[in-house]
Formats: C-alpha cells, sequence, structure tokens
C-alpha cells in the first residue's frame, strides 16, 4: 500500500541497534495530518486525498482559505497552514477529518523523503560540483578559476550546462529508499536512517519508495 504523510525537520542524533551498533538517524514530527478533501474521479478527474498540516490561527487565514477548510471538515477543527495532496492507491479507505499519523509507517518500511537542500548562496566551481584546483607554487597564478570554457573558434561560445560559479542549494531534493527505524504515533515522530534535505524546522514529504 502506497503512503505519505507530511512531517518537520527536528534534527539529527543516533540510537544503538539491537546488536549494539550506532545508527545515525534524522528526527522527523510526522503530522498529525488532516484530511481536508477528497478528490474523486467523477468530479476532479483524478483520486487524491488532500491534507492540511501545521496548525494555524484563524486570524492569519483569509476568507477563501477558512471557506474551504470549513467547507471540508467544518468549523470546529483548527485549521491548518499547508495543504498538500497525496495521490493514494486506496484514497476510499480515508475520510474527511481523518487523522494521518506517525506510526502510518511501520518500522523497517522504506520511504522516499522530499525537501528543499540547505541554501549556499553564490559559490565557486570547486564546491559547487567538486572540480579540482590548479598548482598552489612554482609560479602558478590559477588557483581555484573555472579553467578551460570550451571550444575556441567552432563554435565559438560558451555551450550550456558548462559547470560554472553560480548559486548553489537550496533546490528540492529527493533523497530515496531510507529505512524508517522508529515510528512512535503517541509523539508523531519517525527515525529514518540517514540524513535528509533540507534545514532544521524544514518541511519534508515522507513517501512510499518507487524502488520496491
Amino acid at each position: 500500500m502506497k503512503k505519505a504523510i507530511l512531517a518537520t525537520k527536528l534534527g539529527m542524533t543516533q540510537i544503538f541497534a539491537e546488536d549494539g551498533t550506532v545508527v545515525p538517524v534524522t528526527v522527523l514530527e510526522a503530522g498529525p495530518c488532516l484530511v481536508v478533501q477528497k478528490k474523486t474521479m467523477e468530479k476532479d478527474g483524478y483520486t487524491a486525498l488532500q491534507v492540511g498540516f501545521r496548525n494555524a490561527k484563524p486570524k492569519h487565514m483569509n476568507k477563501p482559505e477558512k471557506g474551504h477548510f470549513e467547507a471540508g471538515v467544518g468549523t470546529n477543527a483548527t485549521p491548518r497552514r499547508v495543504l498538500r495532496e497525496f495521490r493514494l492507491e486506496d484514497c476510499d479507505a480515508f475520510e474527511v477529518g481523518t487523522e494521518i499519523k506517525a506510526d502510518f509507517f511501520t518500522i523497517g518500511e522504506r520511504v522516499d523523503i522530499s525537501g528543499v537542500s540547505k541554501g549556499k548562496g553564490f559559490q565557486g566551481a570547486i564546491k559547487r560540483h567538486g572540480q579540482t584546483r590548479g598548482p598552489m607554487t612554482h609560479g602558478s597564478k590559477y588557483h581555484r578559476g573555472l579553467g578551460s570554457m570550451g571550444p575556441g573558434t567552432t563554435p565559438g561560445k560558451v555551450r550550456k550546462g558548462k559547470k560554472a560559479p553560480g548559486h548553489m542549494g537550496a533546490v528540492k531534493k529527493t533523497i530515496q529508499n531510507l529505512e524508517v527505524v522508529r515510528a512512535d504515533g503517541e509523539r508523531n515522530l519517525l527515525l529514518i536512517k540517514g540524513n535528509i534535505p533540507g534545514i532544521k524546522g524544514a518541511l519534508v514529504m515522507v513517501k512510499s519508495t518507487v524502488k520496491q
């Protein structure tokens, strides 16, 4: 069954496995995600769940946002700041107002996690693309420069895609086939083996892996 949930990256730590080995993990505050709307084939042309994450104060929402939320789950539920759609295989199993929590996933399950990577600002080719620097001694006047820009006479221009200095990071990244080490439904925590994109407090999406 395909699964998905929204989460907040809390940081990294390490735990001990049953055999005594140290496992580096990323701690995620996963959910609870509230099902706000169900997309149907008859009305929308596809099936999906629209879920809300992170509580919001009503005074921080405009009228269209309030109306959309109240039309789905009513006026008694706490509004959510973040809305995303999940195209799951069994959307009919979820009703509007249902909460998806961290224990939706199980220990040992493989997931793909998407988020926005850390922004590094403007960086040179060595840091951005891993290129090698030039000699640092013997009269060399070329150290951390870009190097050859390509052919001279033909085609007489820099080809598109040339790895050059520029803005680094702050792009959407997906890390595939990560392992769920622990899933705590009471505290809404997921422990994922390894690292994932983003800074502390970043919004990430956890989905069942496409690599079975």
